[in-house]
């Protein structure tokens, strides 16, 4: 594979898919193919489909409930497994399919049904914290990190994933005026010498290596993708100003990349190579200097083409393309999949794949 094209299939809250959660199996499937005919046709090369959005799913399983996004009720099978189809189109077009997992997003902030009684919410809810609109797993206790870990182990031993994928969310983002609620968490696993913070940075860390090393034992074809926040902290480069996802989201994500805990990377840029001080190029640069040796492929905000104040032109992603292959990172996966149903992109697009 000479230059990775992937797209994120965002299913929460049925971002890009199925269009809604009340359609028949039928329908939902028509749907799917007709966007991996279209990723296909833009010679696309990979689908990032979101398959655990929050603590639910989407694919067969005994763990975890159907999602509601799939039929507007937590729990109640669509009829078919959606990951088993996903895979078997996306291989038969010679595309790679990689499981997006969220790990400790647990209810979503507008929920369409009561949770399952399946739902970890009911079967170990000492481990779901409310904060915010949302509930959280809470990533400082030990079972939480064994039920996502046990979760990532079923779907790489059932399925024939070529990767497994989670993005930015780890510890949540914070609420103004609110600390995540993990006192029970921090009381019986937080003593030592560690601060609150490196403590909870000390559980993703080990969550990553882990979840790493349980899919090279499982199967060590399976690749593991990360896609952190475009910024590690502010100042790196020193042009850098922004969002400081180590301490904030407590994602030391430069860390699991230097101790080559992933096998592919893929930071949000979610930015203009104008902007200033979120520079798209200085960024990219930076990223792939933390660790030669393991692929950074950009995340492109290409459905920014839709934004109702400031929409970018389709441009501004071609030149970012360009600008990933004089850097050689050979890769990039745009968010999301709505913005390639557009024609001006599909345009665009075809000009330079």
């Amino acid at each position: 594979m000479n230059e990775f094209r992937g797209v994120w299939l965002a299913t929460v809250a049925n971002i890009d898919w199925p269009s809604k959660p009340s359609l028949a199996m039928e329908q939902q499937q028509a749907e799917l193919l007709r966007d991996f005919d279209l990723f296909a046709n833009l010679k696309l090369n990979a689908v990032v489909f979101q398959v655990r959005p929050c603590c639910d799913a989407f694919y067969e399983s005994s763990l975890e409930p159907w999602s509601e996004f799939l039929t507007g009720v937590q729990g109640q099978s669509p009829g078919y497994d959606p990951l088993a189809f996903a895979i078997e189109a996306a291989h038969a077009r010679g595309m790679e399919l990689h499981a997006w997992l969220n790990p400790y997003r647990a209810r979503f902030s507008k929920p369409l049904s009561p949770p399952d009684p399946n739902h970890v919410s009911q079967t170990q809810a000492h481990l779901v914290k409310e904060y915010g609109p949302y509930q959280w797993l809470d990533p400082g206790e030990k079972a939480t990190q064994q039920h996502s870990l046990n979760v990532a182990r079923d779907i790489v031993r059932r399925y024939n994933v070529d990767a497994l994928h989670m993005d930015d969310y780890f510890y949540p983002y914070k609420v103004a005026g609110q600390d995540f609620p993990d006192e029970p968490s921090w009381a019986a696993y937080g003593a030592g010498p560690l601060s609150r913070s490196d403590w909870r940075r000390d559980n993703v860390n080990r969550f990553v290596q882990d979840l790493y090393n349980l899919i090279k034992a499982e199967k060590p074809t399976v690749k593991l993708g990360i896609s952190p926040f475009g910024i590690w902290r502010p100042g790196n480069p020193p042009s850098v100003k922004g969002f400081d996802q180590f301490a904030e989201l407590y994602a030391d994500a430069r860390l699991w990349l230097q101790s080559g805990w992933v096998d592919y990377f893929v930071p949000q840029l979610y930015w203009k190579i104008s902007a200033p001080a979120q520079s798209f190029p200085a960024l990219l640069e930076w990223w792939q200097e933390q660790n030669p040796k393991i692929p950074i492929w950009p995340g492109l905000f290409t459905s920014r083409i839709f934004d109702a104040k400031s929409p970018w032109p389709a441009e501004e992603i071609v030149n970012q393309i360009l600008i990933t292959r004089e850097r050689k990172a050979n890769g990039h996966v745009h968010f999301s999949a709505k913005a390639l149903r557009d024609p001006k992109m599909q345009a665009a697009l075809r000009a330079i794949y």
